[in-house]
């Protein structure tokens, strides 16, 4: 029989507990809290994460069933949905947000090394961003259209394991060039991105700083011609060449040279044009990193379908970041529990799992893996044996 803790408790073993403590310490999340701490309110909301709650009474009927449990799974603080809905609106978000960011850092290390089907030496990553959609009688700070309010979510993310690397949520209305401003640029590494991020100020930016980047041009790109090279056009490929921007106001922005490429997709026979700063790696290598762009398009629609970011249990700013960023680490727990446990499952079923097991006393590797776990058997396992056999 297993003697070890519930599941839940071992999942959020996986949250480092000191980078947390010192992010409540530093936006002074417990200040003047005497029952329901900001671990309590992250618990309650990974709890309604994991298990698909509806509403904020809906977590508190399900939390006050478990009874003793509660207290084995972490929980010190009394759960009552004013309270929850209180620690939402008025705790500092960043408390979330920079959590996120330290279980983000340790998910990176673990999948550093692990392949996404192009060969490439350099780190890649892709940026996009998607729109989640509010109603606009609930939340008027959104408005984004004129019956229709919306945030936005940047995210740049590591084609090695899927991992989200940095996250802005921003009002829908912002641009997604404008992530460029504060996106942190490593020298070296690859940002691939789609043409709403055709900015060629922000782009000579990346390529002053030793980065590359792959993008696809725009229909009115105007450019110069000044060198070409053959391609095999039974991959696909059309054109490799060589061009400069031809527009006075935009080659003042970027004076450098780029390579423009051409390709059509085999199966839609759709036309694809990528510029790149990066005159050295084979034209169809550079065809592969935008194809592998489509891995945060299945990232935005997985955690929009399996995670609680289209319902909201409160209506601030504050309160929609908080639950944005709980659900973040709650995905990224869930893909380092993935690799530390070495399971062989798609994260959407391991999520479904932990979603009716969290209070059970079982070894989490035995139920992920449906392995028997071995425990040494004893004769008499509560009494002193007195004789040998």
């Amino acid at each position: 029989m297993y003697a070890g803790r519930i599941v839940f408790a071992q999942l959020m073993d996986f949250l480092p507990r000191f980078e947390f403590n010192a992010c409540v310490t530093r936006y002074r999340g417990n200040r003047r809290v005497r029952r329901f701490s900001c671990f309590d309110q992250f618990l309650c909301m990974a709890f309604a994460q994991l298990t698909s709650r509806e509403s904020l009474r809906d977590i508190e009927t399900c939390l006050r069933a478990m009874g003793p449990k509660l207290y084995h799974a972490g929980f010190r603080g009394r759960m009552a949905r004013n309270t929850l809905a209180k620690a939402n609106e008025t705790r500092d978000a960043r408390i979330y947000a920079d959590t996120a960011q330290c279980v983000i850092r340790y998910a990176q290390r673990l999948y550093a090394n692990d392949s996404f089907g192009v060969e490439l030496d350099h780190a890649a990553y892709v940026l996009d961003s998607t729109l989640i959609r509010l109603c606009l009688s609930l939340f008027p700070w959104a408005r984004y259209r004129k019956r229709t309010g919306a945030i936005k979510l940047h995210t740049l993310m590591s084609l090695r394991g899927s991992i989200p690397y940095v996250i802005r949520v921003t009002h829908g209305k912002a641009s997604d060039a404008s992530m460029l401003d504060t996106l942190p640029v490593e020298p070296g590494a690859f940002y691939i991105m789609d043409r709403g991020y055709v900015d060629f100020g922000r782009l000579y930016r990346l390529n002053e700083n030793g980065a590359f980047f792959v993008i696809r041009a725009k229909r009115n790109f105007k450019h110069a011609r000044r060198a070409y090279r053959r391609v095999d056009k039974s991959t696909g490929l059309r054109s490799d060449q060589i061009v400069v921007l031809k527009d006075p106001y935009t080659l003042r922005k970027y004076p450098a040279p780029l390579r423009r490429i051409t390709y059509i997709d085999a199966q839609t026979q759709q036309r694809f044009v990528f510029l790149t700063n990066h005159f050295a790696l084979l034209p169809l290598i550079i065809a592969e990193l935008y194809h592998a762009r489509w891995q945060v398009e299945v990232f935005f629609k997985w955690i929009k379908q399996h995670l609680r970011i289209k319902a909201f249990f409160g209506t601030s700013f504050n309160a929609v970041t908080t639950q944005l960023w709980i659900a973040i680490t709650v995905y990224v727990l869930v893909s380092i529990v993935k690799k530390e446990l070495k399971i062989d499952r798609h994260l959407s079923e391991i999520l479904q799992i932990l979603s009716i097991t969290l209070f059970e006393k079982v070894d989490m590797r035995q139920v992920l893996t449906q392995t028997a776990l071995q425990i040494p058997k004893t004769r008499f396992p509560n009494q002193l044996q007195l004789f040998d056999f």
